[in-house]
Parts: structure tokens; C-alpha cells; sequence
């Protein structure tokens, strides 16, 4: 492309963009020592509480008794920083030591094509970079508690990826190249989605109008055969002459649709299940409205999963049945299973699979950020006022854990450069939020993620019997995801800790939805697998077996055992209506 190409975006001359630069990083550093100065100056309480200056009143504190290692800090960033103005002086951008830095935010050629934009990219990856140990090694040397480090941390990351020249109009090339090239109808489209996601009250993932629940998403056949106000029940309708005695009742999590585990069916969890000859069962959660505003953990144990396991049990003859909880349903299992051991009716359950699931909160992971007073008095507020809390808001929440995959990346696609939305299957299932009764969803947050009750012998009380997790002795499968961002693979390994009955614990590749939704047909996620349950989940890494592919072969290999003989194939009877049912057609 030559220099009088009208696609090409006006610049300003390399030299002076740098020298700009240099004068805005002088001043940053400036405001930094500034506002570092002035709050040492201060006592260490906070006046922001919940937000992103969340103990920078103490981090400030301790630098002002031991400023050594900040002065450290800041001497190795300057060094980098020169050494990355010489780079860019001599011409030699690749000899920068930002330039080895990968981040898939700036993996597009005009990003190192055109000088200015290398230098935009290697800076600001150098700073964020500095920024986000430099914080991390300023908290541990403080008092504060781990969980203010690590709203700390998390808020200051929200902060730096938000900064990112990525995400805005003249310091994108790409963005400014598109702009150029179309005359600015990138921005008119952008414009035009943005408004219809505010009128949506939430941001578009992808081509919600190429996918249909019953159509393309959640089509493998079957039948509702039970419901009540809190689920609807589905049969799948059998595609082997014989099945397993012992039935699969699937409990997916209330905050999302159950048919991420029924998408195409390539991808169903749920279809593959059935082909290996199970009588397949799964809960469809209704959508919270007004009329769920007294549901509480007694509600989803009794009304909710000890329900659907007697119903499984009258509809199959079966003396028990396998059971599945995805997420936060396999938490409520883990109650669920420690109530029926505390009433002697623990039989009724064969085995309990656990999909990155967690019954011990204290390595929780970024999520308990949201577990702070002000978030806590905003659903308490819902639940005065409808009853429920919108699952717009929590799908929001979620996204901000994977905010540049979820929220930025998105800002310049659809709004800066106005490219049209993508149709993809499992965006379209995670944008298809739901509602959470909210005296549940306060409760689940403070008894479990805040004061983390459940993890402690009668801590918790179902139906006026104080449970015990450690008491529960089925045998239980538990996976969990490498790279879950949502429920960690440290924390899922605390179940180990807990339960007395035989386990198998899996390690999946990816993480909270790709690590689960993976069939053998793809090839695609590896799975570490070790005979033995060490103490902690290193251990476990340490010594595990590392397998190609998906873990649903190693899961089936599991539990067929387990499942007793083989009986005629079960057909559905008592058909409320075809599935998925109108429970999950429900949308907000």
C-alpha cells in the first residue's frame, strides 16, 4: 500500500508521536509518585470501598516504611522503557524487550506494520505488564486480607484492560483503517449495534436470530414428563434396543439454559449419553420470576433435585439412579447427597458426577470479588422489589472474569469497526441468560462463597437437618477445567478433601464450558487422569497421566460398571409436550 493510498490512515510523523509519548509517560509517572505520596500521607483506612482503590491505602502505607522495593520496581520499568525507546530510535522494534510479549489483542499485521502502532502495543504491554506484578508484589508485602488482594488485583486488571489502545477508535489501526476505507460506515453500524444492545439491556455476542431453541440448539428427541413451578423434567427418547438399569438424571446449573449441554448435535453431551445406551434424564430450571421469591436451598434440594430423583426412580422402576451437577447445581448436589445420607435414603442415588463443581469456597477464585457488601445490599434490593435478579446482570458479571474475551473484543468488532455478528452456537447459549429466585442467589453468596458454611460439619441445615459433606460416601466422578476462570481447578479438587466415598477426580484441558463440552469426534482438549488423590491438586498434576482428546470415553468407562445389567429400551410416557419444553423458550 503506497503512501497516497486513501485506505492508508493519516499519521503523524513517527518522531513526534514518540516524543509525545515520552512527555505522557513522564507525566503518568509524575500523578504516580503523586498520588502514592499523598495517600502514605494518609491513615490506611479506604474510602473506596468494593472498587478498584481497594487497598492502595495500605499498599501506600507500607511503601512509605519500605519504599526499597518500589524504587526497585520503578528503576527496572525506566531501564525496560529506554531500552525500549532505543529499539524503536535505532529501528530495531524487535530488539525492544516488550517485543516477545504475545497478546492476541494486537495478532493483526498493522499492528508491527506501521512504527506508531508498535510503539503503542509495546508500551502499553510493557506498562500493563508492570503494573499488574508490580501490584501483586506491593500486596504481598502488606497485611491485608487475601481476599481485599485479591479485589485489589482484580480491579486493577478490569483498569489496565481498559486502557488497552485496542479498544479505542485513533489508537486502533485497524479500526482507523476501516473507518478510512468505508467513509465511517464501520462507525454508523457500530452506532446502530450498540443502540439496539441498549435497548436489549445487554451486548450482543453473536447472530442471536440464526438460532432457535427446539430448531438448530437443543434438538435431540425427547419428551417432558414432569413439572412444577421451579423445573420441567425431560425424557430422551432411546436410539439403542437395550439400555443400563440405572437411569442418568442431569442436573444443569440454574443461572444458564440447560441445552449447553444439548447444542448441535455434534456437540451434545446429552445425545452422546443416550447412544451409550442411558436412559437419559435432564432438569430444565424455570426462569425466576415473582412467583419463585420464597426459593431457598431447601426449595432446589426438595422441590428441585430430591423431586426429579424420585420421579426418575417412579417413571424407570430403577432402585437408584446416576446423578450429574454442572456447576453450581453439582454444589446443591453435594447438599442434596449429604441430606440424603443424614435421613438414610443415600441408596436412592448410585453415583454423583460433579462438572466443575465446588463445595469448599476458600479457593474460590475471582468471582468472590462480587462477594462485597454493596453487591450484596444490590441483590438484597432485587429481592425486595421483584423477587428475582436479573440474569442480565449476572451473565455481565461472568464476562467481566474474561473481560477482553467477553466484553472488549466485542466493543471493537461490533462497535468500532461495525462488522456484522457472527453466528455461533455457544454465544448464543451464553447470552440467553436466566433469572435467580434472589433470597437464593443472596444466600448462596454469603452461606457459601462468603462465610463458606457448607465446608463445615452442620454449617448448613436442609429442611432442619444440619448436613455434613464429609459424610457422603457415593462414589463420586469429579471434573474440572485447567483454565476455569469461573470455578478454579484448585478449588473443584477440595471436594477430594471432603467426601469418603470412592473418587475419581479428572483434570480436563480448557476451561468452564469447553472443558465440558468436548466430544471424542473433535479431538480437541487433552485430560490428565492419576489413580491416586494426593493432598493437593500440584500433587495431583505432578503425577497424573496426561490423555489425547476428550475424557467423556474415560467418564463412560467409569460408570458403566456401575449401572447394573441391561433392560429393554424406555420409552417416554406421561408426555406433558415435546422437548426441550416451553420452560427453556422463556428469554428475558
Amino acid at each position: 500500500m503506497t503512501a497516497t493510498d486513501p485506505a492508508e490512515p493519516t499519521l503523524p510523523a513517527p518522531a513526534e508521536t514518540l516524543q509525545r509519548w515520552g512527555q505522557l509517560l513522564g507525566e503518568s509517572q509524575k500523578l504516580m509518585m503523586a498520588f502514592m505520596a499523598r495517600e502514605a500521607s494518609k491513615p490506611p483506612a479506604n474510602p473506596y470501598p468494593g472498587g478498584l482503590f481497594e487497598g492502595w491505602a495500605e499498599i501506600a502505607g507500607a511503601l512509605a516504611k519500605n519504599p526499597a522495593k518500589f524504587v526497585e520496581l520503578q528503576t527496572k520499568y525506566w531501564t525496560d522503557t529506554a531500552k525500549l525507546w532505543q529499539a524503536f530510535a535505532t529501528g530495531h522494534a524487535e530488539d525492544s524487550p516488550a517485543a516477545a510479549i504475545k497478546d492476541k489483542r494486537f495478532a493483526a499485521e498493522d499492528w508491527s506494520k506501521l512504527p506508531v502502532f508498535d510503539f503503542l502495543r509495546q508500551s502499553y504491554l510493557l506498562t500493563s505488564n508492570y503494573i499488574l506484578s508490580g501490584t501483586a508484589g506491593l500486596a504481598a508485602d502488606t497485611e491485608l486480607d487475601e481476599e481485599v488482594k485479591a479485589k485489589l488485583l482484580f480491579h486493577t486488571k478490569q483498569f489496565v484492560d481498559a486502557l488497552s489502545p485496542s479498544n479505542y477508535l485513533l489508537t486502533n489501526p485497524q479500526v482507523l483503517k476501516a473507518t478510512t476505507e468505508s467513509g465511517g460506515a464501520n462507525l454508523v453500524k457500530g452506532l446502530e449495534h450498540m443502540l439496539d444492545d441498549i435497548k436489549a439491556g445487554r451486548m450482543k455476542l453473536t447472530d442471536e436470530d440464526a438460532f432457535e431453541v427446539g430448531r438448530n440448539v437443543a434438538i435431540t428427541p425427547g419428551k417432558v414428563v414432569f413439572q412444577n413451578r421451579l423445573f420441567q423434567l425431560i425424557q430422551y427418547s432411546p436410539t439403542t434396543a437395550q439400555v443400563f438399569e440405572i437411569p442418568l438424571l442431569i442436573f444443569p446449573p440454574w443461572i444458564n439454559k440447560y441445552y449447553i449441554l444439548d447444542l448441535t448435535a455434534e456437540k451434545s453431551f446429552i445425545r452422546w449419553a443416550v447412544a451409550q445406551g442411558l436412559t437419559v434424564f435432564v432438569v430444565s430450571w424455570k426462569n425466576a420470576d415473582a412467583s419463585l421469591a420464597d426459593a431457598t436451598l431447601d426449595t432446589y434440594v426438595g422441590e428441585g433435585q430430591m423431586t426429579a430423583i424420585s420421579k426418575v426412580l417412579d417413571i424407570t422402576g430403577a432402585p437408584a439412579t446416576h446423578t450429574i451437577g454442572y456447576c453450581v447445581a453439582g454444589t446443591t448436589l453435594a447438599a442434596t447427597l449429604a441430606y440424603l445420607k443424614a435421613t438414610g435414603a443415600d441408596a436412592t442415588v448410585r453415583t454423583a458426577t460433579f462438572f466443575t463443581a465446588q463445595v469448599d469456597f476458600e479457593h474460590a477464585g475471582d468471582l468472590k470479588v462480587f462477594v462485597d457488601e454493596e453487591n450484596l445490599e444490590k441483590i438484597e434490593a432485587a429481592a425486595a422489589e421483584t423477587g428475582f435478579t436479573d440474569g442480565r446482570t449476572m451473565a455481565t458479571t461472568f464476562n467481566l472474569l474474561r473481560s477482553n474475551d467477553l466484553i472488549w473484543n466485542y466493543v471493537v468488532n461490533n462497535y468500532l469497526l461495525g462488522k456484522d455478528y457472527f453466528p455461533f452456537d455457544l454465544l448464543y447459549w451464553n447470552s440467553d441468560a436466566t433469572n435467580v429466585p434472589a433470597k437464593w442467589h443472596l444466600t448462596y453468596l454469603k452461606d457459601l462463597y462468603r462465610d463458606n458454611l457448607l465446608a463445615k460439619p452442620g454449617g448448613i441445615s436442609v429442611a432442619g437437618v444440619p448436613i455434613d459433606i464429609d459424610t457422603v460416601t457415593t462414589p463420586s466422578y469429579i471434573q474440572a477445567g485447567k483454565e476455569d476462570h469461573i470455578a478454579p481447578a484448585k478449588s473443584v479438587y477440595e471436594i477430594t478433601r471432603h467426601f469418603s466415598g470412592p473418587m475419581r477426580f479428572l483434570l480436563a484441558g480448557s476451561g468452564h464450558i469447553a472443558g465440558v463440552v468436548n466430544p471424542p469426534a473433535a479431538m480437541k482438549y487433552n485430560h490428565w487422569t492419576n489413580e491416586k488423590l494426593p493432598a493437593t491438586l500440584e500433587g495431583f498434576v505432578a503425577g497424573a497421566t496426561e490423555h489425547k482428546g476428550s475424557w467423556w470415553p474415560d467418564w463412560i468407562a467409569w460408570l458403566a460398571p456401575q449401572s447394573g445389567g441391561k433392560v429393554a429400551a424406555r420409552v417416554p410416557v406421561n408426555v406433558i409436550e415435546d422437548a426441550p419444553g416451553s420452560y427453556v423458550k422463556e428469554r428475558i
